[in-house]
């Protein structure tokens, strides 16, 4: 499949409409990050009519939705073949293999990813491209059965150990719970430093596995196609940079503290999703004013229930001794509250990469302490929750803010008063904010910083949102754009 400009047409899954009835979707295998043996594509494909008709320039339609083998035409790592799942459609930059039987893929899987195929396949490819002509070129050995059973089962080894860490990983469609709780690795009564301890063993243990199986096949392809030993060492010469097979990718480089800092992170950071997940409107306050019990309390409430049969503050204790670690590329930070109001949206952020569906909406940037904060679901943040962030979450602060300001005048409580009526006014200021994003405020250039419109390139202006009423199926990127744009998101940026 061809596709044209991505951005009407492309989504990470996470970012539509769980209810795909009016706008249907298709995971897209479209190239991706190097990966050999197993890739979780995020990507999503509008699959409607009217998108085939406009996007796509579909080959046969016949051959999506099979399982197969794929991998990405361009990458700056090398030749690396993957799994491609049933029920998935793939682009001309992520090409596709499909075999006769199951046998044959995974004894290929492991064939293709091994030094001596990607060794003959650099000799036929041009231009730094793994093209479809290179594949087919492969000078194909079946051997034995034995020999390519044994290779089949080294590679099918590694795709399910990766499979089997990625249920850890919460931006992956396999995900389950994060490793800090995964019940075949630690027991109930572990602290915070033993599972973290016991989550890093399997971590080693499996990298080991999968290593032991890249090079067994190594082996089995060399005796396979009956490669002496000089020129197997000859070949690993002319390959020396070739990457290694890694576990977590996403931490690749990463040090043994900075891999334990995010398992702490990533455990908060469930915390949090189950906590927004499951609230009624979608709309959690870090303030009391509103009546809800405040986002600080109801995580605490969320890792109480993570955890039965430990002690709330002890675990407290003990995730927060790990929070103040110093640890590159991590927020010191000192109680969980910190690492809420000041840490987890740009975190959230970032693993979302830079789509994020719990928005941060504060008073106050940066680290400076806000007035008011919240956080949003933006699969529920449509035009009716903006109206009751506005009308109940915000106004009930503004209202107990002045309250407060009125009695600590009347107490004669001065630098009080002081500190109530500049928090009064953030909050306030906020409210306008809210106010120019409702309306759909627009002066001066397209796209600028007095542009609070969610615009949508490639719609017509008149199909455009009139106001905040967003569609979800046009992203993120373009939705969170106006919060960034009116400055209330906790971190800028965001939308980048």
């Amino acid at each position: 499949m061809i596709t044209g400009i991505d951005d009407p047409y492309i989504r990470c899954y996470w970012e539509v409409s769980p209810r795909r009835e009016a706008r249907p979707w298709e995971t897209l295998h479209k190239g991706g990050g190097f990966s050999r043996f197993y890739y979780d594509s995020e990507l999503v494909l509008d699959w409607s009519e009217s998108a085939k008709g406009e996007f796509h320039r579909l080959r046969d339609p016949a051959i999506y939705f099979k399982r197969g083998l794929t991998w990405p035409r361009r990458t700056q790592k090398g030749f690396n073949l993957r799994r491609l799942p049933s029920g998935c459609v793939f682009s001309d930059k992520g090409p596709a293999v499909f075999f006769e039987s199951a046998e044959m893929e995974d004894f290929f899987l492991g064939l293709g990813n091994s030094l001596f195929a990607e060794f003959v396949m650099r000799t036929l490819m041009s231009f730094g491209s793994w093209e479809l002509t290179v594949i087919r070129r492969f000078p194909l050995a079946v051997g034995t059965e034995e020999q390519r059973r044994h290779i089949a089962q080294q590679a099918v080894n590694i795709h399910d150990t990766k499979a089997d860490w990625d249920l850890g990983n919460e931006i992956s469609t396999r995900f389950v719970t994060p490793w800090l709780l995964r019940e075949d690795v630690v027991s109930d009564a572990c602290s915070i430093a033993e599972r973290l301890d016991a989550v890093c063993d399997v971590e080693a243990r499996d990298q080991q596995k999968i290593e032991t199986a890249m090079s067994e096949i190594d082996a089995a392809v060399f005796a396979l196609y009956q490669v002496p030993a000089a020129a197997q060492s000859s070949i690993r010469e002319t390959l020396p940079d070739r990457p290694r097979e890694i576990l977590w990718s996403q931490m690749e480089g990463k040090t043994t503290e900075q891999k334990r800092m995010e398992h702490v992170w990533r455990l908060l950071s469930f915390a949090v999703k189950r906590v927004i997940d499951s609230d009624d409107d979608g709309i959690v306050p870090f303030n009391r004013s509103t009546g809800e019990t405040p986002l600080p309390e109801r995580v605490r409430h969320e890792l109480a229930a993570l955890f039965p049969g430990r002690d709330e503050s002890q675990l407290e204790v003990e995730i927060v001794n790990e929070l103040k670690r110093s640890v590159k590329g991590y927020r010191k930070c000192a109680s969980l509250d910190d690492w809420l109001a000041n840490a987890y949206f740009e975190y959230h952020a970032g693993l979302y990469k830079s789509r994020p569906i719990y928005w941060h909406v504060a008073s106050a940037q940066g680290t400076s302490p806000f007035a008011f904060g919240a956080l949003v679901h933006y699969h529920r943040f449509d035009k009716n929750r903006m109206q009751k962030l506005r009308a109940s979450y915000v106004r009930d602060t503004i209202e107990e803010l002045r309250r407060d300001a009125g009695h600590a005048d009347k107490a004669g409580r001065a630098d009080d008063r002081v500190e109530l009526q500049a928090k009064l006014e953030e909050v306030q200021a906020l409210d306008k904010k809210l106010q120019l994003l409702q309306e759909g405020h627009h002066e001066g250039a397209e796209g600028g910083d007095r542009d609070f419109r969610i615009l949508t390139p490639w719609k017509e202006p008149a199909k455009r949102p009139k106001g905040w009423n967003p569609d979800l199926d046009d992203g993120v990127k373009v939705n969170i754009a106006p919060l960034a744009r009116a400055g209330i998101l906790r971190v800028s940026g965001v939308a980048g």
